[in-house]
């Protein structure tokens, strides 16, 4: 696993089969908690702003965590990464489980997230390294599926147990299961890696966690304190700050942390900007429709959970296709049509009333999410592909660090436009009843007022969902610039960042198998 295999070796699929299952524990365990919220604040007798350090915990700890992955997959094998990252989330299982009060609850999701943050990284890595350019959409479609299916259908199996059972019951299912990947992976991963001379930059890392740590937790808080308060801009321009230290840091280090000379990649570079953006429009989906059929419709949350499930399948089903399209055709066709299909769905959201019924959006959801497939793991790939064999590591950790910081920011965007409109909205409505119904200002009867606050709600869902579409088109935009990547040769020795590629000399360098990529008409 330390060298990208030759085109006539045999990929590892025993190793890269136990990683996939692991993940997609992992990864469903990411949004299986949403639905059980109110349950949690009911039992615990937390508010709000309390209980939503069950998902601003996770999503800290993976910011913090993820940028030191690079150093982690350099330094040790991926036997050793996968049982250290499947036994901390079997343990956060186990102690978010039995938590018997709500700060032993966020202690064992944020154990849960130490483990979750080293594995997505890993896998990508081990993935890169097993597959020529020219078979990793086919490869990479597979693990599409982890990445996009196993969150989406987090809410729908959270709605039938919460339903049915006990919230508790969300950690009683998943530790069973972790615990049995664990077991097999310890039997059946051998693969060793020789000893490697380097060490971890304390300050880099201090650095790093400060920086993305402060990032996320200020975009995350906008959205409930909103932008006027001292902590959110604080804590953000403290994470600015810190990231600009970080990278400068990087770029003084012989061997850096993280390295931002990924970014010398154009197609790497472009990749990064499009998943930032998608990540950013994604969330309101997550984040707007479930508000919309819960508070406004009064959907149950199994009935709400279940809505969902048609996307999770569609893109379930995609997946594998679209890698295989990618293989053929090149990311570009793929992502201008994805992102279409994204901008016109999204934009249809943004009409909703309190008449839409429940079929139309479970289409209007699913055929989001096809678009959603023929997107993201092409438009990633493609981008990792231009990167060297020392840079996969580095690659990997900045995409997954990226979609945690644009997802915050996304979600603080949104929840910000939408509390903002609705307040505009309300204000109009209630001037126009009042004027209509002859009254003084406060003088409108309980009920009006009530229907005048859900119908200002759905006005600020949709004007929430109008501005995720503009961002959409911005990222359509910037995928007809996409061209199909080849991978570049390894950077002179020295000039990686990886001990292992810079230990070899310019003839050992060359010895590597070059790749190329067949040319498609319209890449």
């Amino acid at each position: 696993m330390d060298k990208p295999l030759n085109q006539s070796e045999r990929p590892p699929y025993g190793i890269i089969a136990v990683l996939m299952i692991g993940a997609f524990i992992a990864f469903l365990n990411n949004t299986l908690l949403n639905i059980a919220l109110p349950t949690i604040m009911t039992e615990f007798d937390v508010g709000a702003a309390t209980v939503q350090w069950l998902t601003t915990g996770f999503m800290l700890v993976n910011g913090i965590l993820i940028p030191t992955t690079a150093f982690l997959i350099q330094k040790y094998s991926v036997r050793r990464l996968f049982l250290v990252a499947m036994g901390l989330f079997t343990v956060g299982t186990l102690i978010a489980g039995i938590a018997p009060v709500f700060t032993m609850l966020v202690s064992g999701r944020m154990v849960q997230a130490a483990g979750t943050a080293i594995m997505m990284p890993l896998l990508m890595t081990v993935m890169l390294r097993s597959f020529p350019v020219e078979k990793r959409g086919t490869a990479m479609g597979m693990l599409g599926f982890i990445l996009m299916a196993a969150p989406a259908i987090g809410p729908t199996l959270s709605g039938v147990i919460i339903e049915y059972s006990h919230w508790r019951m969300l950690f009683y299912f998943v530790a069973p299961i972790a615990v049995a990947v664990l077991l097999i992976g310890f039997f059946l991963l051998k693969d060793k890696k020789g000893k490697v001379d380097i060490r971890l930059d304390v300050l880099s890392v201090i650095l790093s966690s400060v920086g993305f740590g402060g990032l996320l937790y200020g975009f995350s808080s906008a959205g409930e304190m909103g932008w006027s308060s001292p902590l959110v801009y604080l804590t953000i321009t403290v994470g600015v700050a810190s990231i600009v230290t970080f990278i400068l840091r990087q770029s003084m280090l012989k061997v850096p942390m993280l390295n931002f000379r990924v970014y010398m990649y154009p197609m790497f570079s472009l990749a990064s900007v499009i998943t930032m953006v998608i990540n950013m429009a994604l969330f309101s989906g997550m984040i707007l429709l479930p508000i919309y059929v819960q508070t406004i419709r009064g959907i149950s949350p199994i009935d709400a959970g279940l809505m969902l499930m048609p996307g999770a399948i569609a893109m379930a089903i995609m997946s594998p296709i679209t890698g295989r399209l990618f293989d053929k055709f090149g990311g570009r066709v793929l992502a201008v049509i994805g992102l279409s299909i994204m901008t016109v769905t999204t934009f249809m959201f943004s009409q909703l009333t309190a008449e839409t019924t429940y079929g139309y959006l479970v289409v209007l959801h699913a055929v989001r999410m096809v678009g959603m497939s023929m997107v993201m793991m092409p438009v990633s790939t493609n981008g990792l592909n231009q990167l060297p064999p020392s840079f996969y590591p580095h690659g990997t950790a900045m995409n997954n660090t990226l979609n945690q910081v644009s997802g915050a920011i996304g979600t603080a965007l949104l929840i910000t436009v939408m509390s903002t409109r609705e307040s505009f909205h309300a204000a109009a409505m209630t001037r126009e009843a009042e004027t209509s119904a002859g009254v003084g200002a406060g003088q409108l009867s309980e009920a009006v007022m009530m229907q005048i606050q859900m119908d200002a709600m759905l006005g600020g869902i949709n004007d929430a969902f109008r501005v995720s579409a503009y961002i959409v088109v911005v990222a359509l935009v910037l995928a007809f610039f996409i061209k199909r990547a080849k991978q570049s040769e390894e950077p002179a020795p020295g000039a990686s960042g990886d001990p292992e590629s810079d230990a070899r000399s310019p003839e050992e360098g060359k010895s590597i198998p070059k790749r190329t990529d067949a040319k498609v008409a319209g890449d």
